[in-house]
C-alpha cells in the first residue's frame, strides 16, 4: 500500500461513487471492500469501507454518514494530455454535477475535480510574463479549459 492515501467520506453513496470513478479512469480497480452485517429488516448489505485505485493512485472510501460534506478546499487534479481527454472527463465526471470556473467541476457526489491540460501549466510558467498573464486571463474566463483558446491568447501576447 502507498504511504499516503486520500480517504473520501461519503454519506451513503460510496459504492456507487467507486463504481462510477473506476468506469471512467483507466488502470482502475476496486481492490478491497468491507460491508456492514446485513440489515435484519431488509437483508441489505451496505458498504462500510473500500480501497480502490484510479490511474494507479490508491484511494479509500467510507460510508460515514451525513456528518461531513465535500467542499472545494480539497480537489482531485487530473493532468490531461489532449483536448479529447479534457472533453471526455469533463462530460463524464460532470454528469449530474456542476461546472465551476477555471477547469473545476463538482461531480454528482460532491467531489471537486480539476480537469487541467498539461499545456496550461507550461504556458502559465513561461518566462515571458506577458504570455503567462495572457494565458491566466484566458483561463479565468473559462469553465472547461479549451487548449486552442489558451494557445491563441498565449501566442497573441
Amino acid at each position: 500500500m502507498q504511504k499516503i492515501t486520500p480517504f473520501l467520506w461519503f454519506n451513503d453513496r460510496a459504492e456507487e461513487a467507486i463504481h462510477f470513478y473506476t468506469r471512467i479512469f483507466s488502470n482502475s480497480a476496486i481492490l478491497e471492500t468491507h460491508y456492514v452485517p446485513p440489515n435484519e429488516t431488509t437483508g441489505a448489505h451496505n458498504l462500510l469501507t473500500a480501497r480502490f485505485q484510479l490511474e494507479g493512485q490508491q484511494f479509500m472510501a467510507i460510508n460515514g454518514g451525513p456528518h461531513f460534506q465535500f467542499n472545494p478546499a480539497i480537489s482531485l487534479f487530473v493532468n490531461c494530455h489532449t483536448q479529447e481527454e479534457v472533453d471526455n472527463l469533463w462530460q463524464q465526471l460532470g454528469a449530474g454535477g456542476s461546472e465551476e470556473p477555471c477547469g473545476w467541476l463538482r461531480d454528482k457526489f460532491g467531489v471537486s475535480w480539476q480537469i487541467i491540460p498539461k499545456q496550461l501549466g507550461e504556458m502559465l510558467h513561461d518566462r515571458n510574463p506577458l504570455k503567462a498573464q495572457a494565458t491566466m486571463n484566458a483561463m479565468m474566463s473559462m469553465r472547461k479549459i479549451i487548449i486552442a483558446d489558451l494557445e491563441h491568447a498565449y501566442h497573441k501576447a
